[in-house]
């Protein structure tokens, strides 16, 4: 297969995948796409990128013939409008998380990548985080013996300078595929329904931008095939705490607790009273040799972008998510995260979200 040309839209944290495809053996070249010229020249710049590959328009990337696939890393009410767009395009797709906001979109995804019979892939991080692969491997090594229960967390600040304007209010589980996820995949398994309950209350200026209340919603999800109900709380405003992307998982042989604290390290749990503090470690003997240093947060770009300064540069998972979606292209098969698996992971939060607003009752989560 001859190598692939990637353009990445979005150039927010976007920026950090630059140089992690320039490195990867199987791309030919790399563009960008972001509306602000001096960020377009600035990066052009930096990264020694092509003059024919950088754009400020995302209807000319589509265009495109020699752009075999598109990574979309744009604010979360443009997801579901690009990814179409690129699919419907012929185009590979990758996409941050969520992979839309309506249902309705979701379907319209999972039916347009069909349709292509190309790879889409969402790109969560949670997923590739060093903690969530450490946990993984107790998983499917055995280490945990039988799991009993799973809980995940995603508590952030975002009233703190640097968010876009459209998150004030955004409704805690609408987005809810951080703590989510990785509950879903140590389980191998994916979400059926769930019942949630909203916690608390808004400003008044932030409740009525998206008509809801609730400070922190929690989730509770039956699972498919498993006896394993998962939990997940969310929060994004007037709840005080350091942020924390988490999940625990315990099972008959051992138990894994996420640290109360950044860089506290995590707990694992052996049996008895037995308690141990563990210092995860790093994953690159999990990457190509070309882009596993890239799991290093001194490799990110720009630490001052307020996802890293809450996120703690989102566990090492950026070359993961790129080793994976080339992947996926070369070997002619679906990604990890295709589409089917990534409705699933989005609509358990949208609908959670909507149990919330209906008072706590059960909602099916929808299959396609």
């Amino acid at each position: 297969m001859k190598k692939i040309t990637v353009v990445i839209v979005g150039m927010g944290f976007g920026k950090e995948f630059i140089p992690i495809y320039q490195q990867h053996p199987n791309i030919e070249a790399v563009g960008i796409c972001t509306r602000n010229p001096e960020t377009l020249l600035e990066l052009k710049e930096k990264f020694n990128l092509s003059d024919d590959l950088i754009f400020t328009d995302f209807e000319e990337v589509v265009k495109r013939e020699d752009v075999d696939a598109i990574h979309v890393v744009t604010p979360v009410p443009e997801h579901a409008k690009m990814t179409l767009a690129s699919l419907n395009a012929n185009k590979h797709t990758a996409c941050t998380i969520p992979m839309a906001m309506t249902v309705e979109d979701c379907k319209a995804i999972v039916e347009a990548k069909r349709k292509a019979n190309k790879v889409y892939m969402m790109m969560e991080t949670a997923l590739y985080t060093r903690e969530f692969l450490y946990g993984l491997k107790l998983a499917e090594s055995g280490q945990l013996g039988r799991i009993q229960f799973v809980r995940g967390s995603h508590i952030q600040d975002m009233s703190m300078e640097g968010w876009a304007e459209y998150w004030k209010g955004y409704p805690p589980m609408l987005n809810g595929t951080h703590a989510i996820s990785p509950l879903l995949r140590i389980n191998n398994t994916l979400a059926e329904s769930v019942v949630c309950h909203g916690s608390g209350r808004l400003s008044e200026d932030l409740a009525k931008r998206y008509n809801s209340p609730f400070a922190v919603e929690t989730a509770t999800f039956k699972l498919k095939n498993s006896d394993v109900v998962a939990e997940a709380t969310r929060s994004l405003f007037d709840v005080v705490r350091q942020y924390r992307e988490s999940y625990d998982v315990y099972g008959t042989k051992m138990s894994f607790e996420w640290e109360q604290l950044q860089d506290e390290e995590h707990v694992i749990f052996d049996g008895g009273e037995n308690a141990s503090r563990i210092d995860v470690p790093d994953t690159d003997d999990l990457l190509i040799p070309e882009i596993a240093s890239f799991t290093k947060r001194e490799k990110i770009d720009d630490p001052n972008h307020v996802s890293f300064l809450q996120g703690a540069g989102h566990g090492g998972s950026h070359p993961h998510l790129v080793q994976e979606f080339v992947a996926a292209i070369v070997e002619g098969r679906d990604s990890a995260v295709d589409a089917e698996v990534a409705a699933n992971y989005t609509l358990a939060g949208i609908c959670a979200h909507e149990s919330a607003m209906k008072g706590g009752i059960r909602v099916e989560i929808p299959t396609f």
